[in-house]
């Protein structure tokens, strides 16, 4: 049996408050970078505009934290440093459709969800929670998206300490279970480091026991990867056969490396402008429609920020992206729900069980 991609229900359009709301605002951007008093700052929810007659645009995709820029009857979502001066930007900051804004937040939600009781137990996943059913959604979702979707993993360096669940990521790269992948200088130094030392910051990724003098290994592997002038190059010269990276490049997968402040060297990928990383991220945060973070709580919340709750396909359907977050405590899927990533489901263990647990699962 196939996943089940939650159907959608838009907005009843011939409810009073919308049958009767007033056609949308716009005022220009007084200058580039700058958008007017009262624009309204867009969430990952869809959100619509009137455009009189009773005819309601929907954003094609959308962010949190950006702005609505309407041309014609095109709407585009752009971060406010984004903004053009003269560029239409949608005003208002009611939802309900009082100012021809609506923001449709029930949109996959099931007509009986209505009827479901007001208390019940055990509503927020915790380390309590049985996650088997987690898992076995997330099977299907994967195997449906890789050939229908584009599948966006978060990583931290975590998932490169671990010989098997480095494998797991290997293993699911060359078998296309992975579109994008993002992470920042340590995941791939870390998983590079395993390609050439057999350790993860100095330990042995299999008996996590210490080298000799293995905390010099991410840096020599930097310095190597730099001398070789990129991290393909490096592969080669280094005649490295296996991990993370290696699967990207030999499947072409695209990655982006973020950089960061405490980044050693970085490597030659490493994005040191932030809002270059930013743009880059974001061009698969267009794209995802599964994603899932694992063991990195800040790469999570940003990539969070960027991805939309839901995606409009070419047939002009429209459907949930489904976001997974893995990590050990409840403290970094709070944190994203806080930041308003609400649709996130949380899987609550390390990192080394997900991958092995996801790819003994999905290994044909």
């Amino acid at each position: 049996m196939g996943p089940i991609i939650p159907t959608y229900f838009p907005p009843d359009f011939s409810s009073p408050e919308l049958l009767n709301a007033p056609v949308v605002q716009t005022q220009a951007a007084p200058l580039d970078g700058v958008v007017p008093d009262n624009y309204h700052g867009t969430s990952n929810y869809p959100e619509y505009v009137h455009l009189g007659g009773g005819k309601w645009l929907l954003a094609p995709e959308s962010r949190m934290d950006s702005t609505l820029v309407l041309n014609g009857e095109q709407l585009d979502v752009v971060e406010a440093r984004r903004v053009k001066q003269g560029d239409a930007v949608v005003v208002g900051r009611t939802e309900n459709g009082e100012e021809g804004i609506y923001v449709h937040t029930t949109g996959f939600d099931p007509p009986a969800a209505a009827a479901a009781d007001k208390f019940a137990f055990r509503t927020r996943g915790t380390r309590e929670t049985p996650f088997s059913r987690c898992y076995d959604d997330l099977y299907e979702v994967l195997r449906h998206d890789r050939e229908h979707g584009h599948i966006a993993w978060v990583l931290g360096p975590a998932v490169a300490f671990d010989k098997d669940s480095r494998d797991a990521m290997q293993g699911l790269i060359e078998n296309g279970y992975c579109h994008a992948l993002l992470a920042g200088n340590a995941l791939a130094t870390h998983d590079l480091e395993a390609a050439y030392f057999r350790t993860g910051l100095g330990q042995d990724i299999y008996t996590q026991h210490l080298k000799p003098m293995g905390h010099y290994n991410h840096l020599d592997i930097i310095n190597a990867v730099r001398k070789a002038g990129s991290i393909k190059q490096a592969i080669h010269d280094l005649q490295l056969k296996d991990g993370i990276i290696y699967a990207c490049e030999k499947q072409q997968v695209p990655y982006v490396l973020a950089g960061s402040i405490r980044d050693d060297g970085p490597l030659p990928e490493v994005i040191p402008d932030v809002y270059a990383a930013q743009d880059a991220m974001r061009v698969h945060a267009r794209q995802a429609t599964t994603v899932i973070a694992l063991a990195t709580q800040l790469h999570s919340i940003a990539f969070g920020n960027m991805v939309p709750s839901y995606r409009v396909m070419a047939d002009g359907s429209v459907r949930p992206v489904f976001f997974y977050i893995v990590d050990m405590t409840e403290f970094s899927a709070d944190k994203l729900a806080n930041r308003g990533s609400s649709q996130a489901v949380a899987i609550l263990t390390n990192a080394q069980d997900f991958m092995t647990n996801l790819w003994n699962n999905l290994k044909q």
